[in-house]
């Protein structure tokens, strides 16, 4: 173990996977010229802007017959802009290009036929080449080496500021974030939710956006924050497309050997995800299709339990969970250029999830000389999503000035079986479910962006309308645990309008941005009137949601920016729902219809320093939430059984410092350093858990600094390779009613580029020294265990690709 530590801190010091924050990299200007003495708009004007400092040429244009110009891919600085006519005197005024917006759109230029010359402002100041407003970071997966092949799950456990625990993602130590598909929710991901990242193929993304600081576009729901999972979409002229075919294998060797008289867990196990990309474009249509099939088996779960209760009695358990899961996902649309001014879009989406598991329980006394139990279960689970997206865009005259509206339809059903056998010394019982879920979700907004000279509005208008009927079919078998009406049905309703309204300004010095979304919010859960505990519940409010962005440019290399926002996270569907599920065989979850939305208020100081090739970026945050959701677990008198139940648990904070590096040394090799420190602190609370009957559970006030490094290398050699070597540290961290150990990976890829830069193979390991085991400490209301997981988390890929 020690020498395993030694190399780890060895690769530590020489490593570290670029990064790219979120920036304007070009603007285009927009303006109009016309006569001064009769406002007359002026065709075939020359257009010409030039460098501020030396004069020297940079673009021109000349007006069309209304007027109006145009000029594309300008890099944010200050310039001269000149127009002239024969017949008039030429115009020439300074003009400053910011960062904040893409699209910049100028006052009308008017030209007299007799007048003087303006007299050339000099403006002395100047933007960074490295400029953006530090409130969104974009990834490029095809940089991340070492995690290509795999899922979305796993390609972003090496971004800055992400962290992975319990097959979810952290921002900043906090997993309440919402996740985009293309800038919308969907029931791929879940709508306020983070369903399915493991099972969707990278291979069909093409970027991912943190966005820390959402602005008041976006939904109010998450307060840690969005993460946009942009997917492949090509629109090259002519047919073109690309294949890829990845194949790996993971659990290369048994970590620990089972508990005696389990089935043998999964070693070996297969990655196979092929993708298809197909796109063809002729003069005013696009048509596009993206294909992905991700198949897996993985130690999906291998966690060895010893549980003390306070009257003294030990048992020692194992947690094997053996999964095959098979997700397809495509999407397909055509794109049609109406006119210069008017675009549809019509896309289809459709994703199928089947995922099997296949696992084992037993339980020992606490010298493991006697088995007290085996449980054994089958979970057998098809997801299937459909999604249909129809979106208009309306181009005025002047660039950037748009109109959008769209519209967007979700279904998504979840048909489940679960069996589970329990295996006792005297008898033998085995329980069934069936669950059906359909979903339907309604989505319609109408986006509305104006540019200004120094900056842009943006307003906005969105209706959702969701609903959720679920029916549980529940036949208990002997000596089941659960009660016998643990079944039956519920509803789910919900319906969002929300306004929003935003205005960012710029000039030379200062940047601001202020918004404010305003939610109405209507909650129906309709349960089975026979419930044993559980009646109809629900909630409405209407709330102001602001945020409030303001930067100042201490110079050409310095920025700093302070963020303010307010958000909400609301309680899921599955949150609330009613029927009591297996998390193993002594811990059973349930939901809980009276939880409520929890309130969170996040402010932010950010820094970036640029120089030449690099960058430092620093931030520090404090998140103060009001209402926080968590899962209590506790058991009941007379009964060793854990009920896991969501409760809002009342106040909690995080604090935290976040720093990124990143540097290119040479044309060979470049590295990005990023750490976070936080304080995560869980107040006092008590709560009454009603199933499944009345019991009140206290807890004190949990604190602890915790956090994370990560290091990336980066070497590009000649002839079209590429190299990447990774290394990820966390920290100790609290969770609810408990603890979580430090645990480490190291992960490397290699990339060639062939066939004249049409195809590239790769070749990648994740978890080289086989370190990542996740350790953890809980103190329950009667009782307290400790944990450690030995899940699937080394494997090895080699895949290949080629575009035509």
């Amino acid at each position: 173990m020690m020498s395993k530590i030694r190399v780890f801190f060895f690769l530590i010091s020489m490593m570290i996977s670029p990064v790219a924050f979120s920036q304007v990299l070009s603007v285009t200007i927009s303006g109009m010229v016309r006569n001064k003495a009769d406002k007359t708009t002026m065709p075939y004007v020359n257009v010409v802007l030039k460098n501020e400092k030396d004069a020297s040429f940079v673009s021109g244009t000349i007006t069309h017959n209304d007027g109006r110009f145009s000029i594309e891919n300008i890099k944010p600085g200050n310039y001269l802009i000149e127009v002239s006519f024969m017949g008039f005197k030429s115009k020439t005024q300074p003009l400053f290009i910011g960062s904040i917006t893409a699209f910049l759109d100028i006052p009308a230029l008017e030209l007299e036929e007799e007048a003087t010359a303006l007299a050339e402002i000099t403006v002395t100041a100047k933007t960074s080449d490295i400029s953006n407003k530090l409130d969104k970071k974009t990834y490029s997966l095809a940089d991340n080496i070492s995690q290509s092949g795999g899922s979305v799950l796993q390609s972003m456990q090496n971004l800055p500021g992400v962290t992975i625990q319990d097959g979810k993602v952290q921002l900043r130590g906090n997993e309440k974030i919402t996740v985009l598909i293309d800038g919308k929710q969907t029931a791929l991901t879940g709508f306020g939710s983070q369903a399915g990242l493991d099972h969707i193929p990278a291979s069909a993304i093409d970027k991912i956006e943190i966005i820390n600081n959402p602005s008041s576009k976006y939904d109010a729901n998450g307060n840690a924050g969005i993460i946009n999972i942009i997917m492949k979409k090509n629109k090259q002229n002519g047919f073109n497309g690309k294949v890829g075919l990845t194949t790996g294998l993971g659990a290369l060797w048994e970590r620990k050997e089972n508990l005696p008289t389990i089935r043998p867990q999964y070693n070996f196990t297969p990655k196979i995800n092929s993708s298809l990309s197909l796109n063809y474009r002729k003069e005013k249509v696009n048509i596009f299709l993206q294909a992905d099939n991700l198949y897996t088996e993985t130690l999906n779960k291998n966690e060895f339990v010893t549980r003390t209760y306070d009257d003294g009695t030990i048992i020692n358990s194992q947690l094997k969970r053996n999964r095959n899961t098979n997700f397809l996902n495509t999407k397909a649309g055509v794109d049609w250029n109406i006119n210069d001014q008017n675009t549809l879009t019509v896309s289809g989406m459709y994703g199928s999830e089947k995922i099997i598991d296949r696992g084992d329980q037993p339980f020992f006394n606490s010298d493991v000389s006697q088995r007290l139990r085996l449980w054994q279960f089958l979970e057998d689970e098809l997801k299937t999503t459909a999604m249909a997206t129809a979106t208009y865009q309306h181009r005025f005259k002047e660039a950037g000035h748009l109109l959008n509206i769209g519209f967007n339809y979700t279904f998504h059903r979840e048909d489940e079986k679960y069996f589970y056998d329990n295996y006792l010394p005297l008898s033998t019982g085995t329980d069934a479910f069936k669950l059906l879920s359909d979903e339907q979700v309604y989505d319609f907004n109408i986006d509305y962006i104006k540019p200004l000279k120094y900056g842009r509005i943006e307003t906005g208008i969105k209706l959702r309308n969701r609903s959720i009927p679920t029916n549980m079919n529940f036949i208990p078998g002997a000596n089941s645990v659960l009660d016998t009406d643990a079944g039956g049905w519920a509803t789910y309703k919900e319906l969002i309008p929300a306004l929003y309204g935003n205005y960012a300004f710029e000039n030379e010095k200062w940047e601001a941005e202020l918004g404010l979304r305003v939610e109405y919010v209507k909650i129906q859960y309709n349960v089975n009137p026979n419930h044993s505990t559980y009646k109809s519940d629900g909630y409405n409010y209407t709330q102001p949601f602001p945020n409030l962005r303001l930067a100042y440019k201490l110079n050409d290399n310095n920025k700093l920016s302070v963020f303010y926002n307010r958000r909400v996270d609301r309680p899921n569907e599955v949150d609330i729902r009613i029927f009591p599920k297996y998390d193993d065989a002594e811990i059973i979850k349930v939901g809980n219809p009276a939880l409520r939305p929890q309130f969170t208020n996040s402010i932010e100081l950010g820094y970036k320093r640029n120089w030449n090739n690099g960058y430092l970026y620093t931030a520090l945050y404090h998140r103060f939430a009001d209402g926080t959701i968590t899962r209590i677990s506790s058991i009941v008198p007379g009964s060793t059984l854990v009920y896991a139940i969501f409760q809002n648990a009342g106040k909690s904070y995080n604090t935290g410092l976040e720093a990124i590096w990143n540097q290119k040394i040479s044309e060979v090799y470049s590295f990005n350093i990023n750490g976070n420190i936080y304080r995560n602190q869980i107040n006092a609370f008590t709560v009454e858990n009603l199933y499944p009957q009345p019991n009140i559970f206290s807890a004190a006030q949990q604190s602890a600094i915790s956090g994370n490094l990560k290091l990336n290398n980066v070497f590009h050699f000649s002839k079209g390779w590429t190299a990447q070597l990774t290394a990820l540290y966390l920290a100790p961290d609290i969770m609810p009613q408990g603890k979580i150990s430090s645990r480490y990976s190291i992960d490397a890829g290699l990339k060639k580029s062939v066939q004249k830069g049409k195809g590239e193979i790769f070749f990648n390991a994740t978890d080289l020294l086989n370190t990542m085991v996740t350790k953890k400490q809980i103190q329950g209301l009667g009782f307290r265990y400790t944990s450690n997981d030995y899940y699937e988390i080394q494997v090895i890929r080699l895949g290949y690709s080629y575009k035509f």
